[in-house]
C-alpha cells in the first residue's frame, strides 16, 4: 500500500522512553533533599522530565553551595588534626547531618580518610545528607569492604533514595558483593531511584538471570511502577528479558500489573513492553481478567490515542477474547475524525491492516463509513 502521503507521527521506536515514572523518582529525590512530603511537590509532575531533573540539580546547588562560613571553618580545622580525631569530633559534636555537610567541603581524599574512622551506622546515616556531587570522588577512595558494609546498612534502613545516588558509582567488584545482601524489593526501588540510569544495564548483567527473575517477581507486591521504570531505562535484550520475566508471573500477579497500569495511567510504559513479547507470552496477557473489563479497555484505547502506540497495542488486540475485542472496536469507532485518521496513517505506516480490518468489521455501520471515508484510508486503498 502506498504510504507516501502519510503524515503519521514518528514511530514508537523513535520516541523517547516514557518519562512519567522517572519524573516521579526525581520528585521523590527533591522531596528528600528538601525534607518535605512528596505530595507537596506533585505539581512538578506536569513538567517535562528534563526540567524536573534540572530543578533537582538546582536544588542541590542551592542547598550545598550557599553554606554558612562556619562549615568552611570547621572543614579547615579538620585538616589540622588526625583523621581519627576529626572522626570523633564528627560523631560526638556534629552529628550525621552536619558531619555530611562538612565532608562535602573537604578534599575527597581527606573526607574518605575520616569516613574510614567512623562507625558504619553513623556513616550510612550521614550519606543521606552528603552533597551528591561529592559522591564519586569519595567513593573511589574508600576501601571496598567499607563500601560493602555501608551499602548493606543502607539496605537494612530501607534508604533506597540514598542507595540510588551511590550505586551508579560503585565498581563491579563491590556491587557483586553487595547484591546478595540486598532484598529484592530494595534492589528494585534502588534501580527506580538511580541517579545514573546509564549504569543500570551493567548492574542488571551483574545480577544474573535468576536474581533478575526474583527481583521482577517481587514487583507484584506493590512495586510494578518501579519495575516499569527500570524497564524503561534499559534497552534491547535487557528490556525484552524484563518483559518476558513479567509475563511469566502467575496470572493473578500479572493481572495486578494491568490493574496498576489502568489505575495510574501507565499504559505508555507498559505497552512497549507488551509489544516485545513473543506470541505465546502475548496470549498469556490477552486472556487476563482485567482485560475483559470494558472500563479498563476503554482507558487503554484513550491512552493509545494520546500516545500513538497503535503498533504496540494492535497485536495484543488480535489475541483478546471476542467480547474484549468488541469493546476495543466500539471505543475506536467512536474516536473523532482526526484521531481515526492518525490511527489509519499509523496502521498504514506499520503495515498493520491485517490486524485492523477484522477490528473494523466489528464496528457499527456508521463507524465503518467514517473510517472508509478517511483520507488516510483512501490513500492506503489507492
Amino acid at each position: 500500500m502506498d504510504s507516501s502521503h502519510s503524515a503519521a507521527p514518528e514511530t514508537p521506536h523513535s520516541r523517547p522512553a516514557p518519562e512519567v515514572l522517572q519524573s516521579r523518582a526525581e520528585i521523590e529525590k527533591i522531596a528528600a533533599l528538601l525534607d518535605v512530603d512528596k505530595g507537596r511537590l506533585g505539581f512538578l509532575g506536569e513538567l517535562p522530565l528534563q526540567d524536573v531533573r534540572r530543578f533537582r540539580e538546582q536544588t542541590v546547588a542551592a542547598l550545598f553551595d550557599r553554606v554558612p562560613e562556619m562549615l568552611d571553618r570547621i572543614a579547615a580545622a579538620t585538616k589540622l588534626v588526625p583523621a581519627g580525631v576529626a572522626a570523633a569530633i564528627s560523631q560526638k559534636a556534629l552529628g550525621p547531618r552536619l558531619a555530611a555537610a562538612v565532608a562535602g567541603r573537604l578534599d575527597p581524599a581527606r573526607a574518605a580518610d575520616i569516613i574510614e574512622k567512623l562507625p558504619v551506622a553513623f556513616t550510612a546515616e550521614s550519606c543521606a545528607h552528603l552533597d551528591p556531587r561529592r559522591i564519586p570522588g569519595i567513593v573511589d577512595r574508600l576501601d571496598e569492604n567499607l563500601v560493602v558494609r555501608i551499602a548493606v546498612v543502607l539496605a537494612e534502613r530501607g534508604d533506597h533514595l540514598t542507595m540510588g545516588r551511590f550505586v551508579g558509582h560503585l565498581r563491579d567488584a563491590a556491587l557483586s558483593r553487595i547484591l546478595p545482601h540486598v532484598p529484592d524489593e530494595t534492589v528494585l526501588r534502588t534501580g527506580y531511584a538511580i541517579d545514573r540510569p546509564e549504569q543500570l544495564s551493567r548492574i542488571i548483567e551483574l545480577m544474573g538471570r535468576e536474581r533478575l527473575e526474583s527481583v521482577i517477581a517481587s514487583a507484584a507486591d506493590g512495586l510494578w511502577p518501579e519495575a516499569l521504570a527500570v524497564a524503561g531505562m534499559v534497552t534491547g535484550e535487557q528490556r525484552g528479558r524484563i518483559a518476558s520475566l513479567a509475563a511469566a508471573q502467575p496470572p493473578e500477579r500479572l493481572d495486578s500489573l494491568v490493574a496498576v497500569a489502568a489505575e495510574q495511567g501507565l499504559w505508555e510504559s507498559l505497552l512497549p513492553l507488551v509489544a516485545l513479547l513473543p506470541a505465546g507470552e502475548l496470549r498469556a496477557v490477552a486472556v487476563l481478567p482485567s482485560l475483559r473489563d470494558a472500563e479498563v479497555l476503554a482507558g487503554v484505547v484513550r491512552a493509545v490515542v494520546a500516545t500513538g502506540l497503535w503498533a504496540e497495542f494492535l497485536p495484543l488486540v488480535e489475541l483478546l477474547p471476542d467480547a474484549s475485542r468488541q469493546v476495543v472496536a466500539d471505543a475506536a469507532g467512536a474516536l473523532a475524525e482526526p484521531e481515526l485518521d492518525a490511527l489509519a496513517r499509523e496502521v498504514d505506516k506499520q503495515d498493520l491492516w491485517d490486524v485492523v480490518l477484522p477490528l473494523v468489521e466489528l464496528m457499527s455501520d456508521e463507524a465503518k463509513t467514517r473510517i472508509f471515508a478517511l483520507p488516510a484510508f483512501q490513500d492506503a486503498a489507492g
